[in-house]
């Protein structure tokens, strides 16, 4: 049984969307965050980082810095950051680099505050893509192990042993 008094008037309906109407934004703004959030990145399982594959050029005499070179996987969900480098066996400041291809085939080094690590992917270094700048020590022999830790935006701190190669062989 219906109630005869109640009629939709325009003051009722203008009160219940009113009403509606808050609720319903909530949820948009609620669903246009989350969005932004996970476009962003920040959705998904927390990095998951992996060094291998870590070799140091032998310096030549007389050349005050080298690279070092680093292949890091990561198989979380979410993009992380290679933010700085250290190494308890070298002396003076240590810096990340991208490598910029030049009209001629040849590249050049870039200073870099960081290096991305993509979700679910790799970031492998080498002479054609980016690397870590190390000031030159003159005992490193091809075959030494250098000890390195490598920070990372989200995943923290990674300790890896880089071989010292000559350039060319590694």
């Amino acid at each position: 049984m219906t109630n005869p008094s109640w009629t939709p008037s325009h003051r009722r309906l203008t009160d219940s969307l009113r009403v509606a109407a808050a609720p319903a934004c909530a949820c948009v703004l609620a669903l246009g965050g989350l969005a932004v959030w996970t476009a962003s990145g920040n959705a998904g399982s927390p990095p998951r980082i992996d060094v291998t594959d870590a070799r140091l050029f032998l310096p030549a005499p007389g050349v005050p810095r080298t690279a070092a070179f680093f292949r890091i996987s990561n198989t979380g969900g979410v993009r992380d950051r290679l933010v700085e480098v250290t190494s308890s066996a070298v002396t003076g400041r240590i810096s990340l680099s991208r490598h910029r291809m030049t009209g001629r085939g040849s590249a050049y080094p870039q200073a870099a505050e960081s290096l991305p690590v993509p979700a679910g992917g790799t970031l492998d270094m080498s002479p054609f893509t980016s690397d870590v700048t190390v000031p030159a020590t003159a005992r490193w022999r091809a075959g030494d192990l250098v000890p390195f830790t490598l920070r990372f935006e989200r995943g923290g701190r990674v300790e890896a042993n880089a071989v010292v190669v000559r350039p060319g062989e590694g």
